[in-house]
């Protein structure tokens, strides 16, 4: 049994090069501010998939991308890198990245199949610690997505600080995680999340039910 089996998560150190990660980095800043535009521009409706959103129910008002082609790729380049880590044979499920603002918070929360092993990937910004629960306790008494109660004696958990190029693989559904207010400016992050192709969701689940990688919802 190798450490992410024995713990339930694990951190890479230069999982990707600072160069890459840097490059995806602006590549979102970008997509965020283009995108701006032509919504205030009348380019795109609000409501158009594929181009982002401020919408995102469980961080309202920041930027947030589902299934960003840039990101799929990202995440095919760095599945040997979660196959050799996890000591498993995981397939892709879907991409999810996010331009954090000052003022963010990320509820204690686990979760849903298709993040059954993901990883968060650190791309540029401020640093912004995450925190994970490796009891694998459930500890929320109520709430979800912006507003949690949690038990009053609920774990601590494990601070985890990632440099630009740093992942952290998780089991998702396991592992209760959540961040503290964000003091910094900006940070962007990608979820690259996979399923045990030997396991329980693979096979009904491939690619979070999309026909291919890449696409909407």
């Amino acid at each position: 049994m190798n450490l992410f089996q024995q713990h339930k998560y694990l951190i890479v150190r230069n999982a990707i090069s600072f160069e890459l990660a840097n490059f995806a980095f602006n590549y979102f800043l970008m997509k965020r501010d283009a995108t701006e535009w032509m919504h205030k521009n009348n380019y795109v409706s609000e409501f158009t998939p594929g181009f982002g959103t401020w919408k995102d129910k469980q961080i309202p008002n920041t930027f947030s991308g589902y299934g960003d082609m840039f990101m799929e790729t990202l995440m095919m380049k760095v599945l040997p890198v979660m196959k050799k880590h996890t000591n498993l044979d995981v397939v892709p499920t879907y991409s999810y990245t996010r331009a954090y603002k000052k003022g963010d918070i990320l509820h204690r929360h686990k979760d849903r199949p298709s993040c059954e092993i993901s990883t968060t990937l650190h791309l540029g910004g401020n640093p912004w610690t995450i925190y994970i629960d490796p009891t694998g306790s459930n500890n929320i008494l109520s709430g979800r997505e912006t507003t949690t109660v949690v038990k009053p004696n609920a774990p601590k958990g494990v601070p985890v600080d990632l440099n630009v190029g740093d992942m952290l693989i998780y089991s998702g559904c396991e592992l209760e995680h959540w961040r503290e207010p964000f003091e910094g400016s900006v940070c962007v992050q990608t979820f690259l999340h996979y399923n045990n192709a030997n396991g329980q969701y693979a096979h009904t689940n491939k690619f979070d039910k999309r026909p291919m990688l890449g696409i909407p919802k």
